[in-house]
């Protein structure tokens, strides 16, 4: 009796300890396993790294402008901006993001914009032009305009000489990465997903009901985990990621700062989390809009081929082709736009054809082609573009043909971007577009876009 109550009293006191020890702990380790926010339930397995101190991220923040918004967005857009020797492109970004946007897509995001130049004078002038210019955007809370101070920054200056870099340009990225670990901090968990955009973009109409589009279609149709989803096939511009894998992400930028540039590391830590291939969408839907790089100025002429302002359709036509085609990648396939829509035929021979007949007679003011995979290959090596008039049956019946072509020109390095046809052509109008084939090839051939723009007779 004498032992099961001296049992019972030192249960008792180590329950006391216990509780007592509980409750001595912050509220975010006394959870239950899940945390609940705007009606979706995330693991808190997920958001490891902010708990218990794991590689603790020591930065504080200067709200410049805006109200964060208190429930929890589908999508959060962040961009760094810096001072540029040669104009900026900061204020028609956000112009291009919001006019592109409608009234119900700007409800479901926000725009957070970190002024990451350690000028005083420039972010004062900078936020000036921002608050004049988007007051409705600010007071609707979508958009924030924030800085880190210098004195959260790394050492920026004797740093690794990787890929023998010269000192500038290793300061430059180095900083730029860690611009980019800050501002990922800021925007974890205020909403479900995160598009990294650069601060000198154009953007696609209604962008984010296209984003939204193919997250679902790749949650239904692939069915496996990702990491990164790409709309652009330029540098940092339209990578998209799960809200609660930024902590990871900033870390992992902050952690390797000064070993690469950024777009090497967001494709280390793709893979890392277990996707090992790109996922990149077609047509892409942010344009790289600036002309001299924030880095000394130095002139940049990239652009994404594959960006379409507004996703267009080409006119009625019947399409086929004598090249082979692989499973179900027929020939109408490279006359329909879309996400993951092109022609796939095997080896061409000199003279094998993909022609188009259209349903009506039309001018046609500009033609664009592109063939090959994004990773440049499959291309056609050596064809040539032709217009056709005089609609007849094609003697093998596999569709209308013209009884005359005449040339617009030859494929360069598999695509082809010519404009004012008609002008060449007295405005006469085309009933066929062929593309011949003009030498024999071993590798099987994509053609991934067929694009006209016509003009009424």
């Amino acid at each position: 009796m004498r032992w099961s109550c001296k049992r019972s009293v030192t249960m008792a006191a180590v329950f006391l300890l216990l509780t007592i020890l509980y409750l001595m702990l912050p509220l975010e380790f006394r959870s239950t396993g899940e945390q609940v926010w705007q009606g979706r339930t995330v693991s808190s397995s997920a958001l490891w790294v902010d708990k218990g101190g794991y590689l603790p991220l020591n930065v504080s923040y200067q709200l410049l402008a805006g109200t964060p918004p208190t429930k929890q967005k589908y999508l959060t857009i962040g961009l760094c901006s810096v001072s540029r020797p040669k104009g900026t492109y900061l204020i028609s970004t956000l112009s291009s993001i919001f006019s592109r946007s409608s009234p119900a897509e700007l409800s479901s995001m926000v725009v957070v914009v970190l002024l990451a130049d350690f000028d005083a004078q420039w972010r004062e002038t900078t936020l000036g032009e921002i608050t004049a210019t988007f007051p409705s955007q600010l007071e609707a809370e979508q958009l924030l305009v924030v800085h880190a101070p210098k004195q959260y920054y790394p050492p920026l200056t004797g740093l690794k000489r990787n890929y023998n870099d010269n000192a500038d340009r290793v300061t430059f990225r180095s900083k730029q990465n860690v611009d980019y670990s800050f501002l990922l901090q800021f925007c974890a968990g205020r909403s479900l997903l995160y598009l990294q955009l650069e601060d000198d973009v154009s953007c696609s109409q209604n962008f984010l009901s296209a984003i939204r589009g193919r997250v679902q279609q790749q949650e239904v149709v692939g069915g496996v985990p990702w990491a990164t989803l790409e709309f652009s096939a330029l540098g940092y511009i339209g990578k998209l990621y799960h809200s609660e894998h930024l902590p990871l992400l900033s870390r992992f930028l902050f952690l390797f700062y000064q070993e690469m540039p950024c777009d090497f590391l967001f494709s280390h830590f793709r893979v890392l989390l277990t996707q090992g291939e790109a996922i990149r969408f077609t047509p892409s839907l942010f344009q790289h809009m600036g002309s001299y790089s924030s880095f000394l100025g130095t002139f940049n002429k990239l652009k994404d081929e594959d960006f379409e302002a507004d996703l267009y359709t080409n006119p009625p036509a019947d399409v086929y082709s004598d090249i082979p085609a692989y499973e179900n990648h027929v020939a109408a396939m490279a006359w329909s736009p879309g996400t993951g829509t092109f022609f796939w035929g095997r080896s061409p021979f000199s003279g094998n054809h993909l022609t188009v007949a259209f349903k009506q007679p039309a001018v046609v003011t500009g033609i664009i082609v592109v063939t090959g995979s994004a990773e440049g290959r499959d291309q056609l090596a050596s064809a040539t573009v032709e217009l056709g008039l005089h609609p007849v049956t094609e003697k093998t019946g596999l569709g209308i043909t013209c009884q005359e072509f005449y040339s617009v020109g030859d494929l360069q390095g598999g695509k082809m971007n010519m404009t004012d046809i008609h002008k060449k052509r007295s405005g006469h109008a085309s009933s066929c577009l062929k593309i011949r084939v003009t030498a024999n090839q071993n590798d099987w051939v994509i053609i991934r876009k067929i694009r006209i723009t016509t003009e009424e007779e």
